[in-house]
């Protein structure tokens, strides 16, 4: 009887983990258009959303999204609520001390929306004096913060983008960093965006900016990382990601180089 548990235990336990290999949760933070947002049905819509669900087709994946805050996402991945981050999440040095990643996927640049015509200008010495919104625990918070505070900048974060875009147009803020697609879609090319535009060039900084977009992976989980990276470099070779970024960022590259 004990051999008979024991093996039927086996069993159970073989076949929860094949589930477990066959299903993928992704954490997204779901107010950051056109990269992932939910449309006026409720339904998560966006870049990141074809893409990951793509990804999963590619790899066999049953894939499901758990939605979260921006700066929430790191935590929420180390304490196993969801198994990767999809969620235009750029890799840096920073963040790879705390979870891994996979192969960068794309890369988008980050630059400042403000008012056209404004005297603001994307250095520390343009914008001395001025206050500048960022989304909470984003790598552009990191950059304005090392590059632009540490000159006199007020730089101010916000939980998720749209509450920085409100601000700009109440003019709380003098312009927002954020990534040139999430500034177009998300801003620019609506209503509200008519007399704003881009400031300057996009920013550099390869350390704080990071080599790309990837999804986030906790630390020691080469099995998932394997997974994933065979199915980005099928997704790649057969022109899905060209074609999403086509859709989604018309004029933009978003090949890591």
């Amino acid at each position: 009887m004990k051999l008979k548990a024991f093996v039927v235990g086996l069993g159970l336990l073989c076949s929860f983990s094949s589930i477990a290999a066959t299903e993928l949760r992704y954490g997204v933070e779901a107010e950051y258009p056109p990269f992932e947002s939910r449309n006026a049905s409720g339904e998560l819509e966006g870049f990141d959303i074809e893409l990951g669900n793509a990804i999963c087709a590619a790899a066999a994946l049953k894939c499901s999204w758990v939605e979260t805050s921006f700066d929430a996402l790191i935590p929420g991945l180390v304490a196993k609520k969801f198994d990767a981050i999809n969620s235009a999440m750029n890799i840096t040095d920073q963040r790879r001390q705390s979870i891994d990643f996979t192969q960068p996927i794309y890369r988008i640049p980050s630059q400042l929306v403000g008012k056209t015509g404004t005297a603001v200008d994307a250095t520390p010495e343009g914008l001395k004096g001025k206050t500048i919104g960022v989304l909470q625990g984003s790598i552009q918070e990191t950059y304005a913060k090392e590059h632009w505070e540490k000159q006199g900048v007020t730089v101010v974060s916000y939980k998720d983008q749209n509450m920085a875009w409100g601000d700009l147009l109440n003019g709380r803020i003098d312009a927002s960093l954020v990534m040139s697609a999430a500034g177009q879609a998300g801003f620019l090319s609506k209503p509200q965006g008519k007399g704003f535009g881009f400031i300057g060039k996009p920013v550099a900084d390869d350390t704080i900016l990071g080599s790309g977009i990837g999804y986030g992976l906790r630390k020691g989980d080469e099995a998932t990382k394997k997974q994933l990276d065979a199915a980005i470099d099928k997704v790649r070779a057969d022109g899905t990601i060209d074609k999403l970024a086509k859709k989604y960022f018309p004029g933009i590259d978003v090949s890591v180089k």
